[in-house]
């Protein structure tokens, strides 16, 4: 054991708290149950990750109720005046867009393009990024524009804007450990945040642990496992402390398929990879067009264009169109009633032009749901049994969101916490890997790369040109 004088201040300081903790109440009663040995072995470095894993949960069960609220509100106008859509929509779409445009251009679309700009650029010469894309104000602005949109029926999710509203956590957290203080490296710490954030959001430990991998560091887990996994459990379990264990999407039933039908998972996962794609490139021309655009009236016309045009969506096609969409997943699952041919058309340009107006949200739950509306047409243009039905959704939702993110095993694991089916991990991984081919003839990148590009370029030159 070291002695007193060959401590380092922060042991030092470590050892007056436990000594401290120990003769409290609390610590009394903990340590008739704990060893003393055990709370003299907690590595200092983790401290600050299960902090900002805690409050991830916390944020992140405050922001659904607040998305789910906001979705219901949203839909509530809609359903009691179809025609104030017209209204609504316009209003509280272009406030989500002004919000982002006056306080942090930064906290704009999805998130998770952000993230991974932070997480290239911690470690080197380009830190202040990170502080640029991640910071308290990134988190109020990303939820309250997000938020506005939402009251308006934008099509958007929260899965992406948790991913940059968790990474902002672990990097506030950070900022705030002491110099004197022993750290685990700045990169790791915001990829922990990612995965937190994932998982909290989605209730699935597994998926977060499996994009950290496949997307947003593209390395061996060995680095960083043990504070990816710590920061998972505890996001997670903080969640479900709140929310209870629950599943994003139940239980729906899946028959084992024949053999000769696994030709039908490989040609909806096939269809649904390419049209997965092609939204993103659709959603990459919009921005590369907006770019361009340099008045500001001329970018108000835009958004109101946007805004009016998704409300005679919604005016003509309903209330499904509107929001994550995850009503219309579970109507498909577990309804009784066929869906309308044109939701799948209804819910990919609901998407496209909720989130060409630039403020904030997210495209993970949109994916998924445009996903099950193109599995239900394909079902119902082929005349595919009944049975078999439901496993052919899934699919769907696996090969959209593989053509979006480029992250094949992702979707499946996400896909496969969601809904609890083991019995068809199999079917999951192989739609997966079709779709991705499928969507390689497309892109050869993910719209999250891409953008990540667009978001590292933009933000070196407001920093370099703070006042253009």
């Amino acid at each position: 054991m070291k002695h007193r004088y060959h401590l380092k201040p922060w042991e030092l300081r470590w050892q007056k708290s436990l000594r401290n903790f120990k003769h409290s109440k609390v610590g009394l009663f903990l340590l008739r149950r704990i060893p003393e040995s055990v709370l003299s072995k907690i590595p200092y470095e983790a401290i600050p990750l299960w902090i900002a894993s805690v409050l991830t949960g916390v944020v992140s069960v405050f922001y659904e109720k607040l998305f789910t609220w906001f979705e219901e509100s949203g839909e509530h106008f809609f359903e009691v005046h179809p025609a104030t859509i017209f209204i609504t929509a316009p209003v509280f779409i272009f406030g989500g867009w002004w919000l982002v445009q006056r306080f942090s251009p930064e906290a704009a679309g999805s998130g998770i393009p952000q993230l991974m700009a932070a997480v290239n650029s911690a470690g080197t010469r380009r830190r202040s990024v990170v502080d640029y894309l991640l910071n308290i104000r990134v988190i109020l602005v990303k939820i309250g524009s997000s938020l506005l949109i939402l009251l308006g029926g934008g099509a958007i999710g929260r899965e992406g804007p948790t991913l940059q509203i968790s990474g902002s956590i672990f990097q506030v957290v950070y900022r705030l450990i002491p110099e004197s203080w022993p750290k685990v490296s700045h990169k790791i710490m915001l990829i922990t945040g990612g995965a937190s954030g994932l998982a909290a959001a989605f209730n699935t430990p597994l998926g977060g642990i499996v994009y950290v991998v496949e997307e947003l560091t593209k390395s061996h887990i060995g680095k960083f496992r043990t504070a990816v996994f710590s920061a998972v459990i505890i996001s997670g379990m903080t969640a479900q402390l709140f929310l209870g264990s629950y599943l994003y999407l139940g239980f729906p039933k899946v028959n084992p398929l024949p053999l000769l039908s696994i030709l039908w998972v490989i040609l909806f996962a096939f269809l649904s990879g390419v049209l997965g794609s092609l939204f993103s490139k659709t959603l990459l021309k919009i921005a590369e067009f907006r770019s361009l655009i340099r008045k500001p009236a001329t970018k108000i016309l835009i958004v109101l264009v946007f805004a009016f045009a998704f409300a005679t969506l919604v005016y003509f096609t309903g209330k499904y169109t509107m929001g994550t969409g995850k009503p219309l997943i579970n109507e498909i699952l577990f309804g009784t009633k066929p869906m309308p041919w044109y939701m799948f058309p209804a819910r990919f340009l609901g998407a496209v032009l909720t989130f060409a107006v630039g403020g904030a949200g997210g495209i993970f739950a949109t994916s998924l749901s445009s996903g099950a509306s193109l599995g239900t047409l394909l079902v119902s243009i082929f005349s595919i049994a009944k049975e078999q039905h439901n496993i052919l959704v899934l699919v769907s939702m696996i090969g959209f969101l593989t053509g979006v993110t480029k992250s094949p095993f992702t979707a499946a694991i996400l896909v496969l916490e969601m809904t609890d089916r083991h019995s068809a991990i199999f079917y999951f991984l192989l739609a997966g890997l079709v779709a991705n081919f499928g969507s390689s003839l497309i892109m050869d990148r993910s719209f999250y790369e891409i953008r990540k590009e667009d978001y590292l370029k933009s933000t070196l030159s407001k920093i370099k040109s703070p006042n253009p």
